[in-house]
């Protein structure tokens, strides 16, 4: 049986934190412990990208961890016990990590990602602001640009359109500028 037919079995086939049936896939809980049902969820889209942190926690989402948390699934209660501490500044996640108990050797799986710290900005794509970006939206420059290896000057308040997230850099995106892709830094930018 594989990894994703046991999960399925477990879970019933919905979400094992938010109990949605849409979107689901297998979550490897870091560290990787290597390709075992033990180590990994089965969760839907939304849960998923704010465990990668690459969408902001949403803490109306999260209060499904009332109920999640009391899984007997110890993989189940590390990420609810993570995702509680990331919450921290709801005082119904701070009510639910008090009533949360984990035996030692699961506290200490849940710790050693060092992932139940929500740093601001961490791993996600800001503009000068602080506004997350996302592929797909619009920016406007703050500062005029001189394009390297081109003769290309983008001006200030030039606005570029359908911009792309650069995987492995948050502090950079690609854009469109008088048709040329090119690569913006994003404290220059501003979402429009």
């Amino acid at each position: 049986m594989t990894i994703e037919e046991q999960l399925k079995e477990r879970s019933g086939n919905t979400c094992e934190l938010c109990g949605s049936a849409e979107g689901l896939t297998v979550y490897t809980i870091p560290p990787d412990k290597g390709p075992q049902a033990e180590s990994c969820l089965f969760v839907c889209e939304k849960c998923t990208r704010q465990l990668e942190k690459k969408e902001e926690l949403d803490a109306t989402h999260w209060s499904c961890l009332r109920d999640s948390m009391w899984s007997e699934v110890p993989a189940v209660q590390v990420v609810a016990w993570r995702l509680l501490s990331r919450l921290n500044n709801e005082s119904w996640a701070v009510d639910a990590i008090d009533m949360l108990y984990l035996d030692d050797e699961t506290l200490e799986w849940a710790k050693s990602s060092g992932d139940h710290i929500e740093s601001e900005g961490d791993d996600m794509h800001r503009d000068c602001n602080g506004a997350l970006l996302q592929t797909g939206d619009t920016v406007t420059l703050i500062k005029s640009l001189d394009v390297k290896g081109s003769q290309i000057n983008a001006k200030i308040g030039t606005v570029v359109k359908n911009i792309k997230i650069v995987s492995d850099n948050t502090s950079q995106i690609e854009g469109k500028i008088e048709g040329q892709q090119i690569v913006i830094l994003t404290k220059f930018v501003r979402k429009a």
